[in-house]
């Protein structure tokens, strides 16, 4: 079976698990400049730059990937977030994105296949494509409403490099994640269809919005629905939200998703909202009981955490929903569907 084949087949068994956060994993660690840096003899400061660790602390990346696989994730992104010439820009690292995504990838198949041959039980791997510090929707000049930094096709080249990187590297998914703006996500969408036609086979695309504001819209202003009517041509295999706020604040979101949706719904909150000093302090119980509510109510097929979550939260998940029955994917009445901002169903 194809991997969409697989992960469906799957998805209807249970509820299926995906990762936690990397960064605040990684801050864990403490590492200072030369520890991020290596020997790669890049001219500028390089900590903080987390996806450069695939090549110069593989071990640092590996073992966060390990620790969410011990604590039953199904699914492990690749510590790629911001692996693309865009952001690696501010890095002076633009020429080792290739080696960076592909370095990434190798350690989460490697990790997942292992696991997957202890007990038989699939495992995959989720190419994470963040959204760059870009837009595609909104002027960075206030007095220039029409200026952009970069224009569409600029930006699916720079996709198109890093999931090229990814796929050769093994992943067997695209995981557009973070979505703050929507044409960004399909300048990604685009890049991985092409992709995916240049390998001449399906390459599926997960896809993951993140909210600005409690009324549940992203940055360039679209609402969740909206933002559905917008990707569903791509056939992605998940749809969900991720980042920004924790499971309480995105309840009434993940419900409209979940009765709109004909593809798996995949949510993965923050562990609550920040502290003053912006550490994330809720307890894994107290996560899992707020996406557990999400799973009574059938409403997700893929659960796990985003910022401030730890493998002690995924692991907390994993046993508040083991027992639990996935959400049923619904079958839409057939109509035409478009988006602006808002969404707009014409008529039968």
């Amino acid at each position: 079976m194809t991997p969409r084949e697989t992960l469906l087949a799957e998805a209807a068994k249970r509820i299926l698990i995906t990762d936690g956060a990397f960064g605040t994993e990684i801050q864990n660690w403490k590492l200072d400049e030369a520890a991020y840096a290596g020997n790669l003899g890049l001219g500028h400061d390089q900590k903080g730059n987390n996806d450069i660790l695939a090549l110069t602390k593989p071990e640092v990346p590996e073992t966060i990937t390990r620790e969410y696989l011990d604590a039953g994730s199904d699914i492990v992104s690749t510590n790629t977030f911001s692996a693309n010439l865009i952001s690696q820009a501010d890095y002076g690292a633009e020429h080792l994105v290739r080696e960076i995504n592909l370095a990434s990838a190798q350690i989460a198949r490697r990790c997942a296949d292992e696991y997957a041959a202890k007990d038989g039980r699939p495992r995959f791997v989720a190419g994470a494509i963040g959204p760059t510090n870009k837009t595609l929707s909104l002027s960075p000049d206030v007095n220039d409403p029409g200026y952009r930094e970069i224009d569409f096709d600029y930006l699916k080249q720079v996709y198109r490099e890093q999931i090229d990187a990814l796929v050769e590297g093994g992943v067997d998914f695209i995981l557009i994640e973070t979505v703050f703006d929507t044409l960004n996500a399909k300048a990604g969408i685009k890049a991985a269809i092409e992709a995916g036609e240049a390998l001449g086979r399906d390459l599926p695309i997960m896809m993951s919005m993140t909210l600005t504001d409690l009324s549940g819209r992203n940055l360039s202003g679209h609402t969740v629905e909206a933002f559905w009517h917008a990707v569903r041509h791509a056939r992605p295999l998940t749809i969900g939200l991720n980042c920004s706020f924790g499971a309480e604040q995105l309840r009434p979101h993940v419900k409209t998703l979940s009765a709109l949706c004909d593809t798996l719904i995949m949510v993965y909150p923050n562990a609550g909202l920040p502290n003053e000093l912006g550490a994330y302090d809720e307890e894994p119980a107290t996560t899992a009981g707020l996406v557990k509510e999400w799973a009574d109510a059938g409403q997700v097929n893929v659960l796990g955490g985003c910022c401030g979550s730890t493998p002690e939260h995924i692991a907390a998940i994993v046993e508040a929903v083991k027992d639990l029955t996935p959400r049923a994917v619904p079958v839409p009445e057939v109509r035409t569907r478009l988006a602006g901002l808002e969404p707009f169903t014409m008529a039968a």
